[in-house]
């Protein structure tokens, strides 16, 4: 790759959330603000390579874009109608906010469905591709693809505004953000397909967003349950893999783990389980945080960890949550135990493409002593699984049962 192409893939991480949403502020369409950054970074392409990379990436870009979108005024006729906002002053809109932030609350407006909210987000804040986030969904593409047409013309027909919630409508919006942001995290954390096993900038990109959000909202409990979680499995980010490939949870080398990022991990749980009922993402930051402690994993408290579950279920009942909670009871009581949870989960329609779920029987199955079986589950997980080092680990486990 050139110098100027890793410059622009550089950047696009970097900064492409907080272009569009600079960009947002002329067009108020997400739209066209999407097509005009996009003619910015191609326009950088050209223009880095020739010229060279500027000392300000993140400026140039925003420079452009906002040419972009003032030249998409002017040919729509439209600029006389927009110049009152295009001459606004940056700092009086929205003062001491983070553009991103606002950005995700546009896209998660409460006129939006919740599924759109949040594969809006993903596509315009994180840069999530439409396959990614279809993946997470466990929808086809080109279904995802049209979710994500409907919701911007949405957003356009409805005239939603770009600016933060009110304080009194924040409690509200909450929820949708909380999920866009996990769900972009773990699409970081085990990319949908390719070579690589994670994809660290854009989980990177989602704690520094539930970071933010928990600068605004401190003392919001499952704000701080979901930047626990987020912390507590990007601490285990370096040790994943190996030159070999996939490492199960019980062969990670715990001394590599991010000590400091535990630590912070653990004193956001016990805050968010303070004070009532905790939520999904409490229980979720509580059970993340009993791997990331137990000093082993066969010190690892499955007793616990099942009860946990058994809350998470009550409180977010969903398949994947049922299928998690099905390892939890084989650890806990046996692989005959988790075999007849996952035999109830194989029914449900919501799973039928999600790899896990056979992969999670083929490993039961194969330490119940049920080779054949086992085989034949994983070969069905490798017809469905899209990433190239879970692939991998899914054939090893294949040719160890002699297929």
């Amino acid at each position: 790759m050139s110098t100027a192409a890793a410059a622009v893939a550089d950047a696009h991480r970097r900064e492409w959330a907080k272009v569009l949403a600079a960009t947002v502020r002329v067009t108020r369409d997400l739209g066209q603000a999407e097509e005009c950054v996009q003619d910015a970074y191609a326009a950088a392409l050209v223009d880095w390579a020739a010229n060279g990379v500027p000392a300000n990436p993140g400026a140039w870009l925003n420079t452009a874009a906002r040419r972009n979108a003032l030249d998409l005024l002017r040919r729509s006729r439209t600029l006389r109608s927009k110049l009152h906002l295009l001459v606004e002053p940056e700092e009086a809109a929205e003062p001491a906010r983070d553009d991103r932030l606002r950005l995700v609350f546009l896209c998660c407006h409460p006129a939006l469905s919740v599924e759109a909210q949040v594969a809006l987000t993903l596509r315009l804040v994180c840069g999530v591709g439409t396959a990614g986030i279809a993946e997470a969904f466990l929808v086809a593409e080109t279904a995802m693809a049209a979710r994500l047409t409907r919701a911007k013309k949405k957003i356009a027909a409805a005239g939603i505004p770009f600016r933060m919630p009110r304080p009194d409508e924040l409690p509200d919006r909450l929820d949708a953000v909380l999920t866009v942001l996990h769900l972009a995290f773990t699409a970081g954390h085990t990319a949908a397909a390719g070579p690589s096993l994670t994809d660290d900038d854009l989980a990177g990109r989602a704690v520094d967003l539930a970071r933010l959000l928990y600068d605004l909202l401190p003392g919001e409990r499952e704000v701080c349950g979901l930047l626990a979680l987020l912390l507590a499995n990007h601490a285990r980010r370096g040790t994943r893999a190996d030159g070999d490939g996939l490492l199960r949870l019980s062969e990670q080398d715990r001394s590599a783990w991010d000590r400091e990022l535990i630590a912070e991990a653990d004193r956001l749980v016990v805050t968010a389980l303070r004070g009532g009922r905790p939520g999904r993402f409490a229980l979720q930051a509580a059970i993340a945080a009993l791997h990331a402690t137990a000093p082993s994993y066969a010190d690892t408290d499955w007793s616990q960890i099942l009860v946990l579950y058994g809350e998470l279920a009550r409180v977010w009942p969903s398949p994947v949550v049922a299928l998690n909670r099905a390892v939890a009871v084989s650890m806990a009581d046996g692989p005959e135990a988790g075999l007849a949870e996952v035999a109830r989960l194989e029914g449900d329609d919501r799973l039928a493409g999600y790899h896990y779920l056979p992969a999670v029987k083929a490993d039961l199955l194969w330490r119940l002593g049920r080779a054949g079986e086992a085989a034949v589950a994983y070969e069905r997980a490798l017809e469905l699984v899209g990433n190239d080092v879970e692939r991998e680990f899914l054939r090893t486990q294949l040719g160890r049962l002699g297929r």
